[in-house]
C-alpha cells in the first residue's frame, strides 16, 4: 500500500518550486487585499484571487497564466456574474454564472479557472456593478505587473511571462 501511495505523489503530485520570496510576494498580496477588505474599500479577499495568486507563483509559465488569459478571463468571468446578478441571486444563479462564464473566457481564448470562479462573486456577495473595473482589473494588473517586476528582478524566479517571440 505505502508503494502505492508514493507512486501517487511521485506521478501525480506536484513539485513547487520552494522560494521563499514567492511565498513573501503571495503574503504581501494577501496583506494588501486584506487591508483593502478592512478598510471597507470593497471586496477584495475573495478565494479566487488566492489561485490567481498561486498560479501565477507555481504555474507561470501555463497559458492560464499568462497576461491575457488572467486579466481578461478574470474581468470577463466578473463582468458575467455581475450581469447575471441582474436577474438574480443564490445558488442557482451562481451556477448560471459560472457556467455562462467558462463559455464565454473559453470562446474568448482567455481562459484562466479562477475567472471561472470569479462570477460567483457578484450573484453571491453583491459587490456591486463596478466590480469587474474597479476590484478585480486593479487587481489582475498589479499581480501579473508584480509577477513580471519579480521575473526581471530576481535571480531563480521564473521567466514570466512567456515571450512572445517564442510563441507558436
Amino acid at each position: 500500500m505505502s508503494h502505492i501511495c508514493s507512486a501517487v505523489v511521485r506521478c501525480w503530485g506536484t513539485r513547487p518550486a520552494l522560494r521563499l520570496s514567492g511565498y513573501l510576494w503571495v503574503a504581501a498580496m494577501f496583506g494588501v487585499l486584506a487591508a483593502l477588505q478592512a478598510n471597507r474599500i470593497g471586496v477584495f479577499l475573495v478565494p479566487p484571487f488566492a489561485a490567481t495568486l498561486t498560479i501565477l507563483m507555481l504555474l507561470p509559465e501555463t497559458p492560464v497564466a499568462q497576461p491575457y488569459a488572467l486579466i481578461v478571463g478574470s474581468v470577463c468571468g466578473a463582468a458575467v456574474g455581475t450581469g447575471a446578478s441582474f436577474f438574480g441571486s443564490g445558488l442557482g444563479m451562481a451556477v448560471l454564472a459560472m457556467i455562462a462564464a467558462f463559455v464565454v473566457i473559453s470562446l474568448i481564448h482567455a481562459y484562466h479557472p479562477p475567472g471561472v470562479a470569479l462570477a460567483s462573486i457578484p450573484v453571491l456577495l453583491h459587490p456591486g456593478h463596478w466590480f469587474p473595473l474597479l476590484v478585480v482589473l486593479p487587481f489582475t494588473v498589479a499581480a501579473v505587473g508584480s509577477a513580471a517586476a519579480m521575473s526581471k528582478w530576481l535571480r531563480g524566479w521564473p521567466e514570466y511571462p512567456k515571450s512572445l517571440r517564442n510563441c507558436s
